[in-house]
């Protein structure tokens, strides 16, 4: 079993991701990357900036793991979250999951990014192209697409 999670400065690597959750048992490989889009809220944004209580976040980032590992039996999880400076396209989230079942699979993936926007204590500062930038609400963000 893979359980991988962690807080990074730097790309986050897909292909890596990847190649830490595949192997012979798994039938359904998947990645989600959230990416930097140019609009929010009817808004032109022109990047974005990550900060994070690190500590706190990366433990709950962990947690999150083996949680799902817990719900989905037999899954292999990566997750890698972006701290910074972020342009457009950019990824800022990557979750890889693998399981020998891709509705297991699907299921854990989605499971995986809901729980990290409701629970890890990652902030993001959108700069828009009027040249304002504000803070975002990434809870609220996501319980309007749950709900």
């Amino acid at each position: 079993m893979t359980i991988h999670a962690r807080l990074v400065r730097e790309p986050i690597e897909a292909t890596a991701l990847l190649q830490r959750v595949a192997g012979p048992a798994n039938g359904a490989l998947l990645l989600f990357l959230g990416v930097v889009r140019d609009v929010n809220d009817g808004r032109a944004v022109t990047g974005i900036e990550y900060s994070a209580y690190e500590a706190m976040a990366a433990r709950e980032l962990a947690d999150i793991a083996v949680e799902a590992t817990k719900r989905f039996p037999q899954l292999d999880v990566a997750i890698e979250h972006r701290l910074g400076e972020l342009a457009l396209e950019d990824a800022s989230v990557g979750i890889a999951v693998a399981h020998p079942h891709r509705g297991d699979a699907y299921d854990a993936s989605r499971w995986v990014i809901e729980e990290l926007k409701r629970r890890v204590p990652i902030w993001k500062r959108e700069h828009y192209a009027d040249g304002t930038r504000e803070w975002v609400n990434p809870v609220g963000a996501a319980a309007a697409v749950t709900q």
